[in-house]
């Protein structure tokens, strides 16, 4: 499939579905698991998000996403792939009325991955930096499996048996793509990749009560002076900073929801202050948690 006949494709599709409206962008699940439609008819703003895992090609337009003090734009013909779950701050930042911004993304099957260990066991494995996140070309072989995904959302028969083999191709493809080297680190057990890996995960499930360094280290099986490098290398940010980010997150998430007030929000994700909770949270979204909430 060409390109402008996915674009066509991915774009019939959003204009029979509905959307679920974030902002300017229209987001249009579809019925095999872990894709998504994203699709803008004007630049946004910046918003803070939470990357899983993830695969995202662009089609058309082009975005930015801000990882720390590091920001990376890609564009038509680019893809980004995400190895481990970040908070990140992103926009679209070309997109017209007649020219939409349009994307695919498919979160990662960590199982996959894992399960293509011995058909990639011969490609050579990086040593040098690799960020959690990456972006790079989208090779022909890689766009022509995502096509054949995308065909299948309207083949649910063919699906039951084509799907496992074509999500299969697309993570066989990612691990030998040119920014894939991230993904590769991951297969090899000891890695710095999964020793972060497992870090995040301890994270995000203690990311309400105090942690420190030297507790995450040992998760890490690091000293704490290399694991705080190493993380913050992978990640772009420090791991108590990468804790009040999932906080911050997943209180505007409550509070959005409407389930709970600015306070009850503030102690439910680990705030004992609820001041400094509104202090740090207007700075990172831009308004107040009473603005959010109302």
């Amino acid at each position: 499939m060409q390109n402008q006949d996915l674009i066509a494709h991915v774009c019939a599709y959003a204009d029979r579905h509905a959307a679920c409206q974030q902002a300017d962008m229209e987001l249009y699940s579809t019925d095999l698991a872990g894709l998504t439609i994203l699709r803008s008819r004007k630049p946004t703003a910046l918003e803070a998000v939470l990357y899983n895992p993830l695969f995202c090609l662009i089609l058309q337009g082009r975005k930015e996403t801000h990882l720390g003090m590091r920001r990376v734009s890609f564009t038509a013909g680019e893809s980004l792939i995400v190895s481990h779950q970040l908070p990140v701050i992103s926009r679209v930042t070309e997109a017209t009325e007649m020219k939409p911004y349009v994307a695919i993304v498919l979160e990662l099957d960590m199982g996959i991955v894992r399960s293509l260990y011995d058909e990639v066991s011969e490609v050579e494995i990086e040593e040098e930096h690799a960020w959690a996140l990456n972006v790079g070309k989208t090779d022909g072989a890689l766009l022509d499996a995502m096509g054949r995904l995308v065909d299948l959302i309207d083949r649910p028969f063919e699906a039951k048996v084509i799907l496992p083999l074509v999500l299969r191709e697309i993570h066989f493809r990612l691990l030998l793509a040119q920014h894939g080297g991230i993904l590769r680190q991951l297969l090899r057990r000891g890695s710095q990749a999964d020793r972060i890996a497992k870090v995040i995960a301890r994270i995000k499930q203690d990311y309400s009560n105090p942690l420190t360094v030297a507790e995450l280290a040992s998760v890490a099986g690091l000293s704490p002076s290399s694991f705080h490098e190493h993380f913050k290398a992978l990640t772009a940010t420090t791991p108590l900073q990468y804790q009040k980010e999932l906080r911050l997150l997943e209180a505007r998430r409550l509070l959005m929801n409407g389930t709970h007030s600015v306070s009850t929000a503030a102690f439910e994700v680990g705030y004992e202050s609820p001041t400094q909770f509104s202090r740090e949270y207007s700075r990172k979204f831009g308004n107040s948690p009473r603005k959010d909430l109302a």
